[in-house]
């Protein structure tokens, strides 16, 4: 055995041997439920890898939260985006540092948090599709949405302690289970298809595809010069833009290649090939032009390591609910951001823990539940404080797991990574859109794989999907999306149940059995929350159903990469 390996060894044992050991169930702490293979060395290289397989949120996030504009006010009368407005622009520039600060501040106390309450190897983070759903369809492209950021961060907040009171309850699964098994599935796919348009398009993506006056979309990629100021469309010069290829080819095609390959943090050396391609000046791919805007980034890049305290985003709730229409948008606001939550966070923790080889096969649960999902809520309302989208359990975790973590270790590992990385603004902040469109369109690729999960061969149950599915890009809305899946849903399977009840089941269609079995479970009393079995007399109340039928089901709603 080598110096290296005897180190390592002693210092497993020391570690292994100490409170902290103990607390994380590290093997040969002496705890009765050590977690075997549970290492102090293996636990801080998982941590390492969850990071760096995760550390585009900081930028992908920040330029996504940017384009609602924040907390910035547009006073053109004659173009409601200001997108040509240098005041408006510069005060863009400071705001996206702010959501640098943010993005990276809430992913440390979030995944420390995760780490030290849950003893999970699960990271937390900003959730790609939320921050989509909060930037473009609540506030609005530079703020031309129904609702004020100041009042979408209080809907974030309040939608966060809504989350701490169902995880408390034992509500939070139950819940998931209303909603049939095919729209929980088309929900990740169509945030997906909805991330990928995002990508494409030039306010924080490649800029391949643009607005058109005869047609909703068109074919874009032309200089910002050759843009028709009305429609967003390119009058000429398409597909000539230097950025959209290098965004492409680097940051799309070479990523692809390595994900492949299964590189680690193939995402982030997309976004960072692309982003340092774009630095130098006096070039035609540069994100630091000679205008006003470009000399005030490129000042702020060059100090390279610097903290950026969070300026014109800190707790900037507004509480002021009384018009009905804002009132009735904060609404439908909170109950989408809190359905796609609860939906995220369950399927992807149940994944994680499964993964990670701590679910219990006799009750289906895993060690301290109630804390992981409460962590997991209290990040969010901290978040909104910071000016900042819902944070989730990350999916990417499982590239840590994989690595060996076991514990809460890694967790804390990625968080203090995350802390790290607060000192590094200017890099972050100076990642072109171009860099991030293709980790956006990748994210979404990896979201689509839960299409296959889909009952596609009962009408009844495939085609309400479908239209979750599709009306999510095409209504450029997750919450109408939702809805009109739901609707169609209820209006095909209740009319057919109304017409085999009258008919006393003579009158069924066809391949009436292969529609899937309603995962609300209402038969089964194991699948209610606790408090209802407690009242009924239940003496086992805390026990519940095996949830794996549901997890498999449920994990593909994530929206992150």
């Amino acid at each position: 055995m080598g110096f290296m390996e005897r180190y390592k060894a002693a210092l497993n044992d020391l570690v292994s041997h100490s409170p902290v050991g103990r607390y994380f169930h590290l093997e040969n702490s002496g705890h009765p439920n050590e977690i075997r293979g549970a290492r102090f060395t293996t636990e801080m290289r998982a941590g390492l890898t969850t990071f760096f397989t995760m550390a585009y949120i900081i930028a992908v996030n920040a330029a996504v939260l940017t384009d609602s504009g924040g907390t910035c006010k547009c006073t053109d009368t004659v173009d409601p985006t200001c997108s040509t407005d240098e005041a408006y622009n510069l005060c863009l520039l400071d705001i996206n540092r702010d959501f640098v600060t943010a993005t990276a501040a809430i992913s440390c106390l979030g995944s420390i948090l995760m780490g030290v309450a849950a003893n999970l190897p699960v990271a937390v983070a900003p959730a790609m599709g939320l921050n989509a759903y909060l930037a473009y369809q609540i506030v609005g492209f530079h703020g031309t949405g129904p609702i004020d950021y100041r009042v979408a961060m209080t809907a974030v907040f309040v939608e966060g302690f809504i989350f701490v009171g169902l995880s408390l309850l034992g509500v939070r699964q139950w819940l998931a289970r209303i909603i049939p098994a095919s729209i929980k599935v088309a929900c990740g796919a169509g945030i997906g298809l909805f991330l990928t348009l995002i990508g494409l398009s030039y306010s924080a993506g490649l800029g391949a595809i643009t607005g058109s006056k005869a047609t909703p979309l068109d074919l874009g990629g032309c200089p910002e010069q050759y843009l028709d100021p009305d429609t967003g469309a390119c009058l000429s010069h398409k597909a000539t833009s230097p950025t959209m290829w290098l965004g492409f080819l680097v940051g799309g095609v070479l990523t692809a290649l390595l994900m492949t390959y299964k590189i680690r943090g193939a995402i982030i050396v997309g976004i960072a090939l692309v982003s340092i391609f774009s630095w130098p000046r006096d070039t035609a791919i540069t994100y630091f032009p000679r205008t006003a805007v470009g000399d005030s980034r490129f000042d702020f890049f060059k100090n390279v390591v610097t903290f950026h305290p969070i300026q014109k985003t800190l707790v900037v709730q507004d509480w002021n609910l009384a018009d009905k229409a804002i009132g009735g948008q904060f609404a439908l606001a909170v109950f989408t951001m809190l359905y796609v939550d609860i939906l995220d966070a369950t399927g992807t923790l149940y994944s994680m823990a499964r993964f990670s080889g701590v679910v219990d096969p006799a009750t289906g649960d895993f060690p301290r539940s109630t804390l992981a999902y409460s962590a997991d809520a209290i990040s969010i309302s901290i978040g909104s404080l910071f000016g900042s989208s819902p944070v989730t359990a990350f999916v990417e975790s499982g590239s840590g797991i994989q690595e060996g973590g076991r514990t809460g270790l890694t967790a804390i590992t990625t968080g203090l990574l995350f802390f790290v990385s607060l000192f590094f603004a200017p890099i972050f902040a100076s990642i072109p859109p171009w860099a991030t469109g293709g980790a956006l369109i990748l994210v979404g690729c990896m979201m689509m794989r839960g299409v296959l999960a889909i009952n596609w061969n009962y009408p009844g149950d495939s085609i309400p999907a479908f239209v979750t599915l599709m009306f999510m890009p095409f209504s450029y809305s997750i919450a109408y999306g939702l809805i009109a899946g739901i609707m169609c849903y209820a209006i095909i399977n209740g009319a057919t149940w109304a017409i085999g009840f009258v008919t006393r089941g003579k009158v069924l269609p066809p391949d009436y059995d292969n529609k899937e079995y309603w995962s609300l479970q209402a038969d089964n009393p194991r699948s209610q929350p606790w408090f209802m079995r407690a009242m009924r007399g239940d003496k086992q109340f805390w026990k519940s159903e095996n949830p794996d039928s549901f997890e498999l089901q449920s994990t593909e709603i994530h929206t992150k990469a």
